[in-house]
């Protein structure tokens, strides 16, 4: 693996934090990661534990050129600012080209080369700087979180019902957790130059059957509500959240109406060595 240090993006946020713990668990030495943030202070107890603490900011391109020195493998895990994401990670890629880093790992969307949802979008584009750059590239194609529903598991068992737009449409969801393993194995590990992983859950469900799981373990009736996908995102925004995010999930839930998050290929599971998180477990996390 040479010694070469190996560089997490976004190292405070949900992923890029489990990635590093990730790596930590494989014994990547601390003094090998770097975490690339955007507030240092917010990375104290990653700086406590002898990881390389260094800025990162994608908006802000003059901070990356030190972040990268030294670095043989960077992960860029994509930036949360949407509509502003190409830009962002097209500094990533050229900071990485110019410190000579020798392999490059993206964290897009499952099936981002044909698939019709919005979000899908700027990963299609960020893959095309990826692959333009040059540099030997790892593309992490994640499918949807099961950290996507908590907040709505929570709401319907308030309310007796979950909402969604996604129909009879199944869904491949796996743990932020699964999709950081992989992350983490690709980054330690040998052979995944120039590959595309098409990452999902091994067990895929409809949201009939979730609101059905979600019954069974809050001990109270829940059931699936399909809305139009304009009344599920006016409906969103009524629980605040911002209206570009709730176009976009509700565009996804017709994404999976169309198949596009149901994957059967069990890459995931295999990457990282074991079966991804259940329903039921994941399910049981999001009621604690």
């Amino acid at each position: 693996m040479g010694e070469s240090l190996i560089a997490v993006t976004g190292a405070t946020g949900q992923l890029g934090g489990l990635v590093v713990e990730s790596l930590l668990g494989r014994g990547v030495p601390a003094g090998r990661i770097v975490a690339g943030v955007r507030d240092e202070g917010k990375a104290a107890a990653l700086a406590a534990r002898g990881v390389q603490v260094r800025v990162a900011d994608y908006a802000r391109p003059e901070t990356l050129g030190a972040a990268f020195d030294g670095v043989g493998r960077l992960l860029l895990v994509s930036g949360n600012e949407v509509g502003r994401r190409v830009p962002q990670h097209e500094n990533v890629v050229r900071a990485a080209v110019k410190a000579g880093v020798e392999l490059i790992a993206y964290t897009s969307i499952l099936r981002a080369d044909t698939s019709t949802m919005i979000l899908a979008e700027e990963h299609r584009g960020t893959e095309e700087v990826v692959r333009a750059s040059g540099l030997p590239y790892v593309l992490l194609r994640n499918g949807w979180y099961y950290e996507n529903y908590y907040a709505f598991i929570k709401q319907a068992v308030a309310h007796g019902a979950l909402i969604g737009s996604a129909g009879e449409g199944r869904v491949s969801a796996a743990a932020r957790g699964d999709y950081a393993e992989a992350a983490a194995a690709v980054l330690a590990g040998e052979g995944h130059a120039n590959k595309v992983y098409e990452l999902a859950g091994d067990e895929s469900f409809g949201y009939a059957e979730l609101a059905a799981e979600v019954a069974r373990q809050a001990g109270r009736e829940v059931v699936y509500k399909d809305l139009p996908a304009d009344a599920f995102a006016q409906t969103l925004t009524g629980f605040g959240v911002p209206e570009p995010l709730a176009r976009a999930l509700a565009d996804a839930d017709l994404g999976i109406k169309r198949g596009e998050l149901f994957d059967d290929g069990r890459e995931l599971s295999v990457l990282i060595g074991r079966p991804t998180v259940k329903l039921a477990d994941a399910v049981a996390e999001a009621l604690k």
